[in-house]
């Protein structure tokens, strides 16, 4: 099973929030997902991000496959920083 992590989009129509999610990629975007990894609140000003780091690293170092734009919130938090460092040290 492929596991990608991406965003649910949640809210009212015109007022975003979404869950960051690890999810079997042919699944629906609002469909079923086995974790959630996080939120994103994109309405703030700024943007409210809160993202659990262990289940996140947890999710990237068992082979989950980021979207791009969980891919730069993920940048954003430094989370991809630490995962590319972790790989690095385990080589």
């Amino acid at each position: 099973m492929a596991v990608k992590l991406r965003c649910l989009r949640m809210g009212a129509k015109k007022a975003p929030f979404y869950r960051i999610v690890a999810a079997d990629s042919r699944s629906p975007r609002d469909g079923r997902n086995i974790e959630v990894v996080g939120t994103y609140n994109p309405t703030k000003n700024p943007a409210i991000v809160d993202i659990d780091e262990e289940k996140a690293l947890k999710w990237l170092n068992n082979g989950a496959v980021p979207s791009d734009t969980v891919r730069s919130i993920l940048a954003k938090a430094g989370i991809m920083k630490k995962y590319a460092d972790s790989k690095k040290a385990s080589k």
